[in-house]
């Protein structure tokens, strides 16, 4: 989680965004995969 975040703050706004994206989208698959 904590490397996660720390990726996301050193990523420029555009590679910050779709990283976002891909927690959001991986989270959500997860929880319903489970």
């Amino acid at each position: 989680m904590i490397q996660q975040e720390s990726r996301l703050k050193v990523a420029d706004n555009t590679g910050a965004k779709e990283i976002l994206c891909i927690r959001v989208l991986g989270g959500s698959g997860r929880r319903y995969a489970g």
